[in-house]
């Protein structure tokens, strides 16, 4: 006998536990089927746990520079084991809050492993051994993603690293190489060169954090030189080898030459590949795009009442989109009339290390690519008051403007605390405003979001500070 649902949710991260609860609050009956841990790979293994290790290193970088405060100068330590325990209560609170909000809800949560067996229905085998028939009328995957492995290289978890093993390290490492400069690469460099390793990066395009605007991926390349992390553009990875001590790395530089180099560890951050096996895809004859589940702005999937949402529905691959994401293909279920299809082009992205990178829509390059005849603002935290006062002077806001319509294409910001700025800047988009409004915008002061307002206004020559 199969278990009746009016929607089947198959993963429990941040897309999936989301549109389950949207889907619950619209009165669905729903079931959400999940085979490790609620809150998926964000909240346990990814965003939640590296923010809070970038918040340890924030504040003993904070206190070996307290003289510069006024303060009494002491030699700072740090205690490692203490570090990963705090990061890992922070994770399992959250999970809790998340079991907690399913249950208020009335979301069935079923623990287990789930396979399309028809557009209408799944297979579960339960953790406990079980097997279960549900049926929906809807089904959506929301089975995320996992990291990109490097051909003939195993993450054992030893010498070799993803992002799941680097976040509990047995010990800090001395000399450790990252693979990949994206925001993963990037926040686990800064990480650990903050308590002290020798830090190589090593990235295959010619800059680092490819996707972002090229003045800010060359004010943080700087800014990590600054602080001894070596940085390999233009160079590839040919030979991995672990051994009982660490392990040797064939890198091939910009010229062609490679070179042998010995490192305690190395970390694996060349993105992510969607989790689309052994969920009964084929059978169903789903399509893939690259890998990832093709689906369009809704959620939809090519077969009727199948949807995708998050990390397995394609990039761009952050927990943000995923909820979102969530909420629209819950809604489209449930047939509200107000729902619009996803637009990428105003999902923000950030990295949080230091300095921390934030950014929405076209960086200066793509605009003028797409031809699009484009003003420029650029402000320097130098200038902003409320930077000097905290000692965060590192960093500026770029913004990029069509010269003939005024439409806000993308903004681009580096230094303290511009992941928490850059909402502004996607509000922006999504209400399509244009220069006008935002010069017109009072900004309170002192603050770093001041240099938004300043940016703006220097894209059209009336920059007041600068």
């Amino acid at each position: 006998m199969a278990d009746h649902f009016d929607l089947i949710v198959l993963g429990g991260g941040p897309g999936g536990y989301v549109a389950a609860i949207r889907a619950a609050q619209l009165k669905l009956k729903v079931a959400l089927v999940e085979r490790v841990h609620l809150g998926g790979i964000c909240l346990n293994w990814g965003c939640i746990p590296t923010k809070s290790l970038l918040r340890s290193a924030e504040v003993y970088h904070e206190m070996q520079n307290a003289e510069a405060y006024g303060l009494t100068s002491f030699k700072p330590d740090f205690d490692l084991d203490k570090i990963i325990a705090r990061s890992r209560e922070v994770a399992a609170r959250l999970a809790s809050g998340v079991k907690t909000l399913l249950r208020k809800n009335k979301v069935e949560v079923i623990s287990g492993v789930g396979q399309l067996t028809g557009n209408q229905q799944m297979l579960v085998k339960t953790t406990e051994g079980e097997e279960k028939i549900l049926e929906a009328k809807d089904i959506i995957i929301a089975t995320g993603a996992r990291a990109r492995q490097l051909p003939n290289v195993h993450s054992d978890g030893k010498h070799i690293w993803t992002y799941h093993h680097a976040l509990k390290p047995p010990a800090m490492p001395k000399k450790l190489l990252v693979i990949g400069s994206g925001a993963i690469g990037i926040e686990f460099a800064s990480f650990y060169a903050d308590f002290g390793a020798e830090v190589s990066i090593v990235e295959h395009a010619p800059q680092i954090l490819p996707m972002e605007d090229a003045e800010v991926s060359a004010y943080v390349a700087k800014a990590f030189k600054k602080r001894g992390i070596r940085i390999l553009t233009q160079s590839a990875l040919q030979n991995l080898t672990p051994d009982d001590e660490g392990v040797t790395a064939e890198i091939a530089g910009a010229d062609g030459t490679v070179t042998k180099e010995r490192f305690s560890h190395a970390i694996v951050a060349i993105g992510v590949v969607a989790n689309v096996e052994n969920i009964g895809l084929d059978k169903l004859g789903i399509k893939l795009d690259r890998g990832f589940i093709a689906v369009d702005g809704f959620g939809r999937t090519n077969v009727d009442h199948v949807w995708a949402i998050g990390d397995v529905a394609g990039a761009p691959c952050l927990a943000h989109k995923a909820s979102h994401q969530g909420v629209i293909a819950a809604e489209a279920i449930a047939g509200c009339d107000h729902v619009h299809p996803l637009n990428t082009q105003n999902i923000p992205g950030c990295t949080y290390a230091r300095p921390q990178v934030a950014s929405v829509g076209l960086t200066e390059e793509k605009a003028r690519q797409q031809g699009y005849n484009v003003k420029i603002g650029n402000f320097p935290f130098i200038a902003n008051g409320k930077a000097i006062a905290q000692g965060a002077t590192d960093g500026f806001v770029k913004t990029v403007f069509d010269a003939d319509s005024g439409a806000l294409l993308g903004a681009h910001m580096v230094g303290a605390e511009v992941t928490e700025m850059i909402q502004g800047y996607t509000v922006a988009r999504t209400l399509e405003t244009t220069e006008a409004e935002i010069m017109e915008t009072i900004f309170p002061h002192p603050t770093i979001s001041e240099a938004m307002h300043e940016s703006v206004l220097a894209a059209y020559g009336r920059a007041l500070h600068f």
